[in-house]
């Protein structure tokens, strides 16, 4: 690491290693703890407590103790603790950043963007806690008035996922706490060490003790059922893979408990022959290699007109070959190691089977030898659109590129997958942009644009990408109950 200005013990040391629990950092009640490592050396950074279900019960008794008060807590004043907690990691940007490039292996650059993006959520929600709004009217029938309001939905729950540790946070916690709610947040195993932090920072800013709870846990599955089970919990916030949310929906099902579900995606990036090819380049790069193309929101498949295909591909192939591979936190590294062994692995088994089936590498396409989860930025063209790459998330830094002859065509490739999280097109047509964009079954959809979230807007998907809206005025609606009262 050549910036002298960067010290990763001081940022590991400053890290409460305990679960968060009661406003404070304790151990669990076993005593068991597990190891967070780097992805870049495989070596371990440091180990925090290990929750068991005898902790998840203990997390939700002190929740439970703190809703009533949390709930009639003024709005105001819900929202100035938010707005302080945005101060606090606004002013700790640069270690914040570092330590999740720490514990998730990407490009420190990539870092300080969720930095940014994931802060913006308390902002955000923290004006957004004092316009949850209701309304009186006179009914139709003149027999009377109607009165309608919202009250927090109840004790919540957040499962995280470990590619944006600050931001899929942030966009769950900030939500809740400004309407009233508490929560119990179980953060990934592999990326647990920023959630920790974001819940000392909460208390730093004010926030009571029971309203938010922190669970790092290698027993994923057993500390989420025993909360979900809990007759206490009324909503579930997940992000993450499809077949694990379709569990979780059927465990909510047994209690009837709200959810909101922001599951896989499986993204096209349409470019018509119409299109700005320069820009639709500099927006291809940003969609697919964002956080390394960790993102559910990765342009998986590109879907370019023939008559433009090879321009793109050759622009496209000549800016992925200037990426850096290498150490996150290195100096001038724009592409770090994926997180996980398992996932290199599964990166390099979709390559593997792309070529098998007849694509054609127009740059990387192997696994680079030595230590660390590293897998070069890769091209490869002359891909089917319906083949079986193209049919899942890839989840790292690989371009699949597929061609096309009309735009219905396009549409239909496009549409012809499970998933509706995310589409990107390029064209200067207005028409074109218009009746593309409608015909996208898609939640999201990036017109000449490759970056599209926004902390003001809200996200979420279609079909089996998910249930719910996370961020703009929609996203705190999913922790209100509406609650309507007839008067005379």
């Amino acid at each position: 690491m050549s910036d002298n200005q960067l010290d990763p013990q001081a940022v590991l040391d400053s890290v409460p290693t305990g679960l968060w629990i009661d406003g404070r950092s304790v151990p669990s009640e076993s005593g068991a703890t597990f190891e967070v490592f780097d992805p870049a050396t495989e070596e371990p950074l440091i180990s925090v407590a290990d929750a068991t279900v005898a902790d998840a019960a203990h997390a939700l008794d002190r929740a439970a103790a703190a809703a009533d008060s949390w709930a009639t807590t003024a709005p105001r004043e819900r929202g100035e603790i938010l707005r302080r907690a945005f101060q606090l990691l606004t002013e700790r940007a640069d270690d914040i950043a570092l330590l999740m490039t720490l514990e998730l292996g990407r490009a420190l650059p990539d870092s300080r963007a969720e930095t940014k993006y994931g802060t913006e959520f308390l902002r955000w929600f923290a004006e957004e806690a004092v316009r949850i709004n209701g309304r009186f009217t006179h009914s139709p029938t003149g027999t009377g008035r109607i009165l309608v309001s919202h009250a927090p939905v109840g004790p919540c729950l957040a499962i995280t996922p470990w590619n944006f540790p600050l931001a899929m946070g942030t966009r769950k916690i900030a939500p809740a706490l400004a309407a009233g709610n508490v929560m119990v947040v179980k953060p990934a195993h592999e990326t647990p060490l920023t959630m920790l932090v974001l819940a000392e920072t909460f208390a730093e800013a004010g926030l009571p003790p029971g309203v938010l709870s922190v669970l790092p846990t290698t027993a994923s599955k057993e500390v989420g059922t025993a909360v979900i089970t809990d007759d206490r919990i009324r909503k579930i916030s997940f992000t993450g893979s499809t077949p694990v949310g379709r569990n979780l929906l059927a465990q909510a099902a047994e209690r009837v408990q709200r959810t909101s579900m922001e599951l896989g995606g499986n993204a096209p990036f349409i470019v018509f022959d119409d299109a700005d090819v320069d820009a639709a380049v500099e927006g291809a790069f940003a969609a697919k290699m964002r956080n390394g193309g960790e993102a559910c929101t990765a342009a998986n498949r590109f879907l370019v007109q023939s008559s433009v295909a090879e321009e793109f591909t050759a622009k496209l192939t000549e800016k992925m070959s200037a990426v850096r591979l290498g150490a996150g936190y290195d100096d001038g590294v724009t592409l770090g190691p994926l997180v996980s062994a398992a996932q290199r692995d599964k990166v390099a088994d979709a390559v593997e089977t792309a070529i098998a089936d007849g694509a054609r590498v127009r740059l990387g396409g192997k696994v680079p030898e030595g230590r660390g989860f590293f897998y070069p930025a890769t091209v490869l063209d002359q891909v089917d659109p319906y083949s079986t790459v193209t049919r899942g998330e890839i989840f790292g830094p690989v371009a699949v590129i597929s061609t096309f002859d009309s735009e219905n065509d396009a549409i239909a490739a496009a549409n012809s997958t499970e998933y509706g999280l995310a589409a990107y097109f390029y064209s200067r047509d207005l028409e074109r942009c218009m009746r593309v964009a409608e015909r996208l079954e898609s939640g999201m959809v990036g017109v000449n644009r490759g970056v599209i979230s926004d902390a003001a807007a809200p996200f979420g998907g279609v079909k089996q990408s998910g249930i719910g809206r996370e961020g703009g005025a929609e996203g705190i609606e999913e922790y209100l109950s509406v609650k309507y009262v007839a008067l005379t």
